[in-house]
């Protein structure tokens, strides 16, 4: 009789998120500091990669932690070094470091995204000590475009947040901040002044922290939630859903991030929908506008939707329907692209939806897009 073999289930590996509100708050210092602390301790613990940008006094934390060699990978003439996620596995040690979550992985790495070798190493059984800046999280780029007019391409999913075990907000007043930037801790000197006009601005600074601040308040708020459910204890008696309606406009984007802002704070499912109708065979709708509702739905999917699809003869039929069945309490809409005269003589699926749904939070955002630069 043959041997029969029980593969052990690999336990995922802990994240720990170092949350900041903006570059030179000390993320990467105290990852550093506690990565001392812990092999102090005898915990196996390595780093994976590290950015100190030249601070000097986040540099001699590294002392004597070990380091897994970068991996070399060859683009467009120049020779680009990565994280080298085989090396770690290979390594397998307790506890990895891994600086600069938000980071776009160079063409022909193992993943994309750095937050996607970090979610590899978890599935392997390896903690990971991650840092990010609030402005990264996918949700907040509408939230830092309209504060610091820019737009932050290198994102994380919000859902990927919620996986932690652990997120720790690394805050230090603005004024404390600006100071560092003057002393040359943050950027190279010619940079500071051109830094102090735009993103380090008070006013934006102070928008950013209140982010980060809120962003570890929620995500406390919705592990107690999680934990009350797993212990049986009382929830709040009337569950929020949220619906974000999709279009295949420009701008969507916006909705999305809102929507998911909105079920974070609440702690709660949301859905992403959008409704086929005749006369969408009818306007024979370009690829532009049918590859842009791929991506909305990708997003919202991303950032923890249910993405339904419904067809229907009349919009806001199908959207009333649902909104009934699902005990929807707050809805985004986008605002109309369509002439006051067509509004008049059709009629607007938003005024039709709140003439039948009562007690429901309505959000209509504004889908012009905001400046790049």
């Amino acid at each position: 009789m043959g041997e029969i073999k029980i593969e052990r289930q690999i336990e995922p590996g802990k994240l720990r998120v170092y949350l900041g509100a903006a570059p030179g708050v000390g993320k990467t210092y105290q990852m550093l500091k506690e990565a001392n602390r812990l092999r102090g301790e005898g915990v196996d613990i390595v780093l994976g990669i590290i950015e100190t940008h030249g601070r000097k006094e986040t540099a001699d934390q590294i002392g004597n932690l070990e380091q897994v060699p970068l991996r070399e990978i060859p683009y467009r003439s120049v020779v680009l070094r990565e994280m080298d996620v085989d090396a770690i596995l290979k390594r397998n040690p307790n506890t990895v470091v891994v600086d600069e979550l938000a980071h776009s992985n160079v063409p022909g790495s193992r993943n994309r995204k750095r937050y996607e070798d970090v979610i590899e190493l978890l599935d392997a059984g390896i903690n990971v000590l991650t840092a990010v800046n609030v402005q990264h999280l996918e949700t907040l780029n509408n939230a830092v475009a309209r504060s610091a007019n820019t737009i932050i391409r290198e994102t994380v999913p919000d859902s990927f947040l919620k996986r932690a075990d652990e997120v720790v907000n690394i805050d230090v007043t603005v004024d404390e901040l600006r100071n560092r930037l003057r002393q040359g801790k943050i950027y190279a000197a010619e940079k500071v002044e051109q830094a102090l006009a735009n993103f380090f601005r008070k006013g934006n600074l102070n928008t950013l922290r209140e982010l980060s601040l809120r962003t570890t308040a929620e995500q406390v708020s919705t592990r107690a939630s999680e934990y009350r459910r797993l212990q049986g204890l009382e929830q709040a008696a009337l569950p929020e859903n949220v619906m974000v309606c999709l279009s295949s406009r420009e701008g969507t984007e916006r909705l999305i991030r809102i929507g998911a802002r909105i079920a974070g704070r609440l702690g709660t499912h949301w859905y992403a929908v959008y409704v086929v109708s005749p006369e969408d065979d009818k306007r024979h709708v370009d690829a532009n506008a049918a590859h842009r509702l791929e991506e909305y739905q990708k997003l919202a999917k991303d950032l923890g939707a249910q993405v339904v699809m419904l067809e229907d003869k009349k919009v806001a039929d199908a959207l009333i329907r649902f909104a009934q069945q699902q005990s929807i309490t707050h809805v985004v809409f986008g605002q109309s692209a369509r002439s006051r005269f067509d509004l008049l003589l059709h009629g607007s699926v938003l005024n039709r939806f709140l003439g039948e749904i009562r007690d429901v939070t309505v959000q209509v955002v504004p889908m012009d897009k905001p400046k790049r630069v």
